[in-house]
């Protein structure tokens, strides 16, 4: 959950007037033998059919190479979410975790694939450049089944909202790491017994100046040091990780039943990046580079899964069960080292909080700000942005226990949007196409009713620790 993780994944939808004229030229004009290559189309007289290249008509200049498009997906998933897996494999068990995280993986890059692959057709038929998730949503449906036509604008509204709900509950996340890394530093070194939330609390103070940013240039700085703490937090995790002798034989392969959907729940959150997909396809300057074998996502997801892997087995290997939420909190009390690794990480994730922030709001805002005065924009920010944060603290404060939290959030928002919505997304889009005895229909099905039953399972479970946490 760093920079990208949660950076802008709105792109307005535009082309310039230079790329419409070029297109309408290219529609009129006289033929040559260089424009007949495997795209184009000939009627029965011999006239010229040029389908739509929404790459072509893309404002490319200063777009992210190749390389750089593949450093951006590997560090939007490569965030506190790994801290997070040692907890999924104590839910899992080590054979079951490894093979889980394996298949979660695969299904989290086959979604994507499935939607970035859809929006590029549908991109062909509106005649547009590109499209964010939610456009992409909202063009599937208005192009699709003329039943479904009427539901397009409600299609992008729910992924917005989605969206939305996603980052918010998420910030509260972010909230409750940073409180209970700060407490556990805090309250052992200095022999204090304070409450978390009397920790939440104050956190809350440096989230209301950073939230006011509404400017990404000014949220640079603090995701670059951000990304410095974080490198270095690695590594000090990795050092007590494997500093001492692991044990396997107290480990089950298999844990209970009960915690399976924990497991699945936390994966999801750790492994899901799907609302940075669309903007770093987008911003590519060879778009076409992004999916494919190796591709910028197969490539990015191969390391991703590896490393969630290596992390997870090893971590709940080295702490077993009393493994937490985020594994810098089984770092030794009082160690100075670990001391610093908790409360880099806690600084880390502070200072992306604003980045964190700013995607749902800026959504929110350009949703609401025509009702009110634009003389009192400036001020309706301020007071909207501190309302959302201070919602946030309280329901951080309500649940101040990281794991089921962590669970809840990936469970129902991922899920929806990591798996659902791509799959039915590609469902209505292919209809009634659906290839040889309707598979893809089949196969998509399967997936919604997969991502429901995560939905399900891993909130119920995860809404019953809760509870008992107060019981």
């Amino acid at each position: 959950m760093n920079k990208n993780k949660y950076g802008n994944n709105y792109h307005d939808l535009k082309m310039s007037s230079d790329s419409i004229s070029t297109s309408k030229e290219k529609s009129c004009s006289v033929a040559t033998l260089s424009d007949f290559h495997s795209r184009t189309n000939l009627t029965e007289k011999g006239q010229q059919i040029d389908e739509y290249d929404p790459f072509a008509n893309r404002d490319q200049e200063g777009g992210a190479s190749t390389s750089g498009a593949l450093a951006h997906l590997l560090k939007s998933s490569l965030g506190t979410g790994i801290l997070a897996m040692p907890l999924a494999f104590y839910n899992a068990g080590l054979l079951f975790g490894l093979i889980g995280t394996i298949v979660v993986g695969f299904l989290c890059t086959y979604c994507v694939h499935i939607l970035v692959k859809t929006s590029h057709d549908i991109c062909k038929d509106a005649k547009v450049p590109y499209l964010g998730f939610a456009e992409t949503a909202e063009k599937v449906f208005e192009y699709g089944p003329k039943a479904l036509r009427p539901w397009s604008n409600f299609a992008k509204q729910f992924v917005d909202g989605s969206l939305m709900a996603t980052y918010y509950a998420a910030a509260c996340v972010y909230i409750v790491f940073i409180a209970t890394s700060f407490h556990d530093v805090i309250n052992y070194d200095l022999g204090l017994n304070w409450d978390v939330r009397i920790y939440i609390a104050l956190t809350l103070i440096p989230c209301l100046f950073i939230g006011q940013i509404r400017n990404l240039k000014w949220l640079v700085p603090f995701s670059a040091m951000a990304n410095v703490f974080i490198v270095v937090t690695f590594g000090i995790t990795l050092y007590y990780m494997f500093s001492e002798p692991l044990v396997f034989s107290d480990k089950p392969l298999v844990a209970k039943v009960t915690q399976i959907p924990l497991f699945f729940a936390t994966v999801i959150f750790a492994m899901e990046g799907i609302g940075v997909v669309m903007p770093v396809e987008n911003s590519m300057k060879k778009p076409q580079h992004f999916l494919g074998c190796p591709g910028v996502l197969n490539t990015a997801m191969i390391t991703v899964v590896s490393l969630y892997a290596i992390i997870g087995f090893f971590g709940y290997v080295r702490y077993g069960d009393i493994v937490r939420g985020s594994v810098t909190l089984n770092l030794p009390d009082g160690a100075p080292l670990a001391d610093a690794a908790k409360l880099l990480m806690a600084i880390a994730i502070l200072f992306t909080y604003g980045l964190q922030f700013y995607v749902p709001n800026d959504i929110l805002w350009k949703k609401i700000n025509h009702k009110f005065d634009p003389k009192n924009h400036n001020r309706t920010q301020i007071l909207l942005r501190t309302g959302i944060i201070l919602i946030s603290g309280g329901i951080a404060a309500a649940i101040p226990n990281l794991e089921p939290f962590i669970s809840l959030v990936g469970a129902v928002f991922f899920s929806l949007l990591g798996i659902f919505v791509p799959s039915f997304v590609e469902s209505v889009y292919l209809w009634p196409n659906m290839g040889f005895a309707k598979w893809k229909l089949i196969k998509n099905v399967l997936l919604c009713i997969l991502a429901i039953c995560a939905l399900v399972a891993g909130a119920t479970v995860s809404i019953e620790e809760i509870i008992d946490m107060y019981k």
